[in-house]
């Protein structure tokens, strides 16, 4: 499976897994120039705003929020949104609804998310990640780790974030995953948030 008809988007190829909860994982998202295009506005530009809760500490903002420079407005097109609405939905097989949440998040050594589930009844059911950095390795830290349940050392899986790379994933009550603490570099991440469709 791959998404073409958008000049920037090249997701695929796609390698799904039910365990420990229904997830995707694909090396690339976009073509490789508008992923550094990207990157370089987070790093320099992008207007992060710092977030503090129980679980976690990072930086983040809204798309919804901001204007976007002329080389990246296609981030916001209806196009780029619907193509990634009609990915996650032959992924996970389910029909969405339009609305999506965009937001940006920027994590920083020492910065961390602790295991948690995202899953809130009637709100978001899926979630499309798209990982951006000057290169990881194993040493930085921030591994995305996926879990069998709710106990820290019950690891099922973990995913590096590898620049350019896509992962997708139910949202449950057994979605339970966290990020491990940075130890250097800039971990940047896109989440699109999306509602099963209710008709």
């Amino acid at each position: 499976m791959r998404i073409s008809t958008n000049p920037y988007l090249r997701i695929g190829p796609v390698t799904k897994s039910e365990v420990p909860f229904p997830h995707a994982f694909s090396p690339n998202a976009f073509n490789v120039e508008f992923s550094m295009e990207l990157l370089s506005w987070l790093e320099k530009s992008a207007p992060w705003s710092l977030t503090e809760t129980d679980f976690y500490e990072q930086y983040e903002f809204s798309f919804y929020d901001i204007n976007l420079p002329s080389n990246l407005v296609s981030l916001s097109d209806y196009e780029y949104l619907n193509q990634i609405k009609i990915f996650m939905e032959n992924v996970f097989a389910i029909t969405l609804d339009d609305k999506i949440d965009c937001t940006a998040h920027k994590l920083i050594p020492g910065q961390r998310i602790r295991i948690h589930n995202d899953f809130i009844p009637d709100m978001e059911t899926h979630r499309l990640l798209i990982q951006l950095n000057r290169g990881w390795i194993d040493e930085n830290g921030g591994m995305l780790m996926l879990f069998n349940s709710t106990d820290p050392n019950d690891l099922g899986k973990i995913y590096r974030p590898i620049h350019n790379s896509a992962f997708a994933f139910e949202i449950s009550a057994k979605s339970n995953h966290a990020v491990s603490t940075i130890k250097e570099g800039e971990r940047f991440t896109l989440v699109y948030s999306f509602y099963r469709s209710k008709e």
